[in-house]
């Protein structure tokens, strides 16, 4: 074999490995309205930055007739590439390929991606999309499932880990995004639950939607697993853009400075009007954060959850911080279990990654009743 007949058989593997499950999967996979997983990460990182990893990876199970079924990649894209020019390391689940499951070549993938991850001191994104363990392998893909989990663990306020629920995501599939630090999930189109409906149905007799079991809405206003809704994938994928740029590389670094036009020494008139004299009267204290904080950006964290306090990212002069709100406007800003959980993860992760806090206080104590008791 020539030089030139070797380099245009990694040429056809390459090609034949974006392909995924082939043609016709792909094209069902748009008919649904959801992109590739290739298709996503070049949506996600710079331009022509992304290097990928193990791409010639094949499963290695014999059984159930999968020795006649194998598909470059295993149904995971990993590597590392840039966003905005700053590092990160990213895998893509295909639904394509056996529909996005996890089997023990899935599995070595991702570990390895995450052990990189964690040991040069990048943000991990996580794009799933995926059915769950692979029946097929039986115990060795619940077993990669736990050497993931363990790294989610190891992780943990080392680098930052944000997942994207890009697709119908059930058992194993949603343990891990659960242990990162952001999950962020896509309106009428993705959805986590640890059981699906069919599931739910032939136990317990209860008839519920995709929707209504686990979907955006579900999780960003009533559990509070998912942080952000964005109504396409297009957008998911920028606000992780979004999000990184108030956060650091890892925890032995500063999130990066943006230079701002506003005056730090500025008066903000407004500010004397906004709280009224009348302690009953409910306000914004969103309007009063905008006004503080540099170009009036906020990033809110778990808008729509416990809306009752207010967490987000924003910069006072060109730096980082994390704030902390009560918000009259919601229950006269009172605290309960689910706002206190809220302010408190949110807290936790700004002491891990050296983001100073600013707090807001306005709160006339702590809601009584059974509910909050019990």
């Amino acid at each position: 074999m020539t030089d030139n007949s070797k380099i245009q058989q990694l040429r056809d593997l390459r090609a034949k490995g974006r392909l995924g499950g082939g043609e016709e999967r792909i094209n069902a996979q748009h008919k649904r309205g959801r992109l590739t997983a290739r298709e996503r990460i070049d949506i996600l990182l710079d331009r022509g930055s992304f290097r990928e990893i193990d791409a010639f990876v094949l499963h290695r199970t014999t059984d159930f007739g999968l020795d006649q079924q194998k598909y470059l990649g295993d149904s995971v894209v990993t590597g590392w590439g840039t966003i905005d020019g700053r590092l990160v390391y990213v895998f893509s689940q295909d639904f394509t390929v056996f529909g996005g499951s996890l089997g023990e070549s899935h599995a070595e993938k991702i570990c390895k991606i995450m052990d990189m991850a964690i040991k040069n001191g990048a943000p991990l994104i996580g794009l799933n999309d995926s059915g769950g363990a692979r029946i097929q392998e039986g115990v060795v893909s619940l077993g990669g499932y736990a050497d993931i989990f363990l790294r989610n663990t190891l992780a943990s306020g080392v680098i930052p880990q944000i997942s994207v629920i890009m697709g119908p995501c059930a058992g194993g599939a949603v343990y891990s995004p659960a242990l990162t630090d952001f999950i962020i999930m896509v309106r009428n189109s993705s959805y986590m639950f640890v059981t699906g409906p069919e599931v739910v149905k032939a136990v317990t007799h209860e008839e519920v939607s995709f929707e209504g079991l686990g979907g955006a809405g579900v999780h960003s206003e009533v559990s509070g697993v998912c942080h952000m809704a964005a109504d396409s994938e297009g957008d998911a994928l920028y606000m992780i853009h979004k999000l990184l740029a108030y956060l650091p590389q890892n925890n032995m670094e500063d999130a990066p400075f943006v230079p701002t036009g506003d005056d730090p020494l500025r008066m903000e008139e407004a500010l004397d009007k906004i709280v009224p004299d009348d302690p009953t009267r409910p306000y914004n204290i969103k309007d009063v954060i905008s006004l503080i904080v540099d170009d009036a950006q906020f990033f809110e964290i778990h808008e729509a959850y416990a809306a009752n306090i207010v967490v987000g990212f924003a910069r006072m002069g060109g730096h980082t911080v994390g704030i902390v709100a009560n918000q009259p406007a919601v229950l006269a800003g009172v605290l309960d279990i689910k706002s206190s959980e809220k302010a408190a993860r949110f807290v936790r992760f700004c002491d891990a990654f050296n983001i100073p806090l600013v707090t807001f206080v306005d709160v006339p104590g702590f809601m009584p009743g059974t509910t909050q008791e019990h």
